[in-house]
């Protein structure tokens, strides 16, 4: 089994497990999160990042970050030793749902998971789908939206 680390901005790590814990109780032991506070020394992140790692007792982990670039991110970075651990960034719920689900599967696996599971939960949703109207009845067109 993979462990997955979500490291973002504070509250949205500890935001995105609880989410995940309320679709999949029986997680709660394999996902962590680290909540990146303002101001806080990077050293301090990371030193709590590492021990948040150790405490999952497991050999590879999925990192997941919030934004590219910014501090949590950078932090991930310097966990990531690209053998026993993978780093996603840009993290949102549909990833870490999708990534919880596949955590049986190899690392590398979990990642390309885990990114299809972000990008195709964005989208843009009409405010009603062709597929669910009724009445007249009418040749797709390119304005018909389906998923």
């Amino acid at each position: 089994m993979i462990g997955i680390l979500i490291i973002a901005h504070a509250p949205l790590a500890n935001a995105l497990r609880e989410c995940a814990l309320h679709v999949f109780p029986e997680c709660a032991k394999g996902v962590l999160a680290l909540d990146v506070l303002p101001n806080e020394p990077i050293e301090n992140t990371l030193d709590k990042a590492r021990a948040a790692m150790a405490s999952l007792g497991l050999d590879d982990v999925l990192l997941l970050s919030d934004v590219f670039g910014a501090t949590p991110c950078n932090v991930a970075q310097q966990l990531n030793d690209g053998l026993n651990t993978r780093l996603v960034a840009g993290a949102n719920l549909p990833m870490l749902l999708r990534s919880v689900c596949y955590r049986h599967e190899s690392l590398e696996a979990l990642a390309a998971r885990a990114l299809a599971g972000g990008t195709q939960g964005v989208l843009t949703v009409g405010s009603t789908a062709p597929q669910n109207q009724t009445g007249k009845r009418h040749a797709p067109s390119h304005d018909d939206h389906q998923q």
